[in-house]
C-alpha cells in the first residue's frame, strides 16, 4: 500500500500543477464561440423582454419572437404554456432548455456564441465597469426605482431620503456618463442593453426629472439611434407600450436635492 502510494501522490500532484499556458491562453480557449441552438423569445410588449430582441439583432442572430400583439393576457398565456413554473417575460426557448432572467440569458448568449461581441475583453479597464452596469440595471436601478414609485404612490415625501432614493441612483448613472460615452465604457455593450429598460421607465412613470439628466438624455438618444434598436422596436412594440403606467404627478416627487 506504502509503495502505490509513492507513486499515485506524485501523479495527482502533477495533475494539480498549472500547465505552461498563461491567464489570458486559458481566457481564449474558454471564450471560442460555439453553434447557437434555435431560440425562440416569449415577449411582452415594451417589458422586459426586448433585451433579447435588441441583443439578437445587434447580433444578427436569428430567433423566432412569440407575442400576440396588443394583448399581454395572451402573451402571457403563451408564456405560461411553455414555463408554467415562473410565466415571466423574458422566457426564452434556448434549444430544449428554457432560459429565464434577461441578464443572464445575455451573458449565456454572449459567452458561449459571440465571446468577442457587445463586451470588453475580459482583462480591458473597462470590463469592470461593464460588468457593475449589467448588475445595477436590475440589482440598483430597476428596484429602487419601483419601490419609491409604490411608496410615493401611497405617501408623496416631503424631502429626500438621506440614505438612498432613486434621485442618487439615477444621478449614479448620470455622472459616469459624464466621463465615459456608454455604461461598458468606450464602446456600446450588453451593460447599454440592460440599462436602457430600467432608465426609460423610470423617466416614463415620472419618479425623477429627465431634465436634470443631459448625459443619460443624450446616451439615450444616441443607443436608440442604433439601427439594431430600431429593428428591435418595429417588431418587439409596434404599437408602443400596452397598457403604459400610471407616472408620478411632478407635486408627488420629492425636491431635488
Amino acid at each position: 500500500m506504502r509503495v502505490c502510494a509513492i507513486f499515485v501522490l506524485p501523479l495527482f500532484f502533477l495533475a494539480c500543477q498549472p500547465s505552461g499556458n498563461s491567464d489570458a491562453d486559458a481566457v481564449s480557449v474558454n471564450r471560442v464561440a460555439t453553434p447557437l441552438p434555435p431560440i425562440t423569445i416569449y415577449h411582452l410588449e415594451a417589458r422586459r423582454s426586448e433585451r433579447i430582441v435588441w441583443l439578437m439583432e445587434e447580433l444578427g442572430f436569428p430567433y423566432e419572437l412569440k407575442f400576440v400583439r396588443g394583448n399581454l393576457g395572451a402573451s402571457l398565456m403563451q408564456i405560461r404554456e411553455v414555463n408554467p413554473g415562473n410565466p415571466v417575460a423574458p422566457t426564452v426557448m434556448y434549444g430544449d432548455e428554457i432560459l429565464v432572467e434577461s441578464g443572464a440569458i445575455i451573458d449565456v448568449i454572449l459567452n458561449r456564441h459571440a465571446p468577442d461581441r457587445l463586451q470588453p475583453e475580459i482583462n480591458s479597464p473597462d470590463y469592470p465597469w461593464h460588468q457593475i452596469w449589467m448588475h445595477y440595471a436590475e440589482g440598483s436601478l430597476a428596484s429602487r426605482m419601483g419601490t419609491d414609485y409604490r411608496v410615493w404612490q401611497l405617501q408623496p415625501p416631503e424631502q429626500r431620503s438621506p440614505l438612498r432614493d432613486i434621485q442618487g441612483t439615477v444621478q449614479y448613472a448620470e455622472d459616469f456618463l459624464g466621463k465615459h460615452p456608454y455604461f461598458g465604457g468606450t464602446e456600446f455593450s450588453a451593460a447599454d442593453i440592460m440599462m436602457h429598460f430600467p432608465m426609460g421607465y423610470t423617466f416614463l412613470i415620472n419618479v425623477v426629472d429627465r431634465n436634470q439628466f443631459p448625459n443619460i438624455n443624450e446616451w439615450m438618444a444616441r443607443v436608440e439611434a442604433r439601427p439594431a434598436y430600431q429593428r428591435m422596436a418595429a417588431v418587439s412594440k409596434p404599437d408602443g407600450m400596452p397598457s403604459p403606467p400610471v407616472p408620478l404627478p411632478d407635486s408627488a416627487r420629492p425636491p431635488a436635492r
